[in-house]
């Protein structure tokens, strides 16, 4: 909880910097396929500078104790090559989430169910498209390091935690395809 408080701090910190001509809301359109509602804010913080801070949060379980719920931040302050909000762009993003997912076939998570917190940060590379004045289309990608501290629990409703574990991992930490609406 504090970790995302200090991220929400620090994002506030970064209020007095935005120019109101350089606002995105954003929603990332792989999240929407996964059921996961999600809305992301992007501010610029000069002309080439931006902060980007994405919110998703999937509350639903499924039939046969299927389920994916998580909340996740994922704050990412970005360097633009051009110009803000046009053209190619990398990124350094830290992330904060809290997890609960079960019998998801051809993952690792069918016969069992992890319930936990993750931290971590990593690069990303991307580019933005403008579709229009007020609309833009933007694909991205991230690579980083991810620390999870869990539960792990059989497939059944109310069993018994089996074990608490700790993993280190190396590898994609993001990805996007964002529609974007820039508030002018």
């Amino acid at each position: 909880m504090r970790r995302i408080i200090l991220i929400l701090i620090t994002y506030i910190a970064c209020l007095p910097f935005i120019s109101a001509q350089t606002i995105g809301v954003k929603t990332n359109l792989l999240y929407d396929v996964t059921s996961t509602m999600n809305l992301g804010l992007e501010a610029g913080l000069g002309k080439k500078w931006s902060l980007e801070l994405p919110v998703n949060y999937n509350p639903w379980s499924f039939p046969s104790n299927r389920k994916i719920k998580h909340w996740l931040i994922q704050p990412e302050l970005r360097f633009w090559l051009c110009e803000k909000f046009n053209g190619h762009f990398f990124g350094l993003h830290s992330h904060v989430a809290g997890y609960n997912v079960a019998g998801i076939k051809r993952t690792g998570f069918e016969n069992f169910r992890y319930e936990g917190y993750a931290y971590g940060g990593g690069l990303s590379y991307g580019y933005q498209w403008i579709l229009g004045k007020r609309w833009s289309l933007e694909a991205t990608v991230g690579l980083g390091y991810v620390f999870l501290d869990y539960g792990k629990y059989p497939c059944g409703v109310c069993e018994p935690k089996i074990k608490d574990a700790e993993k280190h991992y190396f590898g994609p930490t993001k990805a996007g395809v964002s529609l974007i609406y820039i508030i002018k």
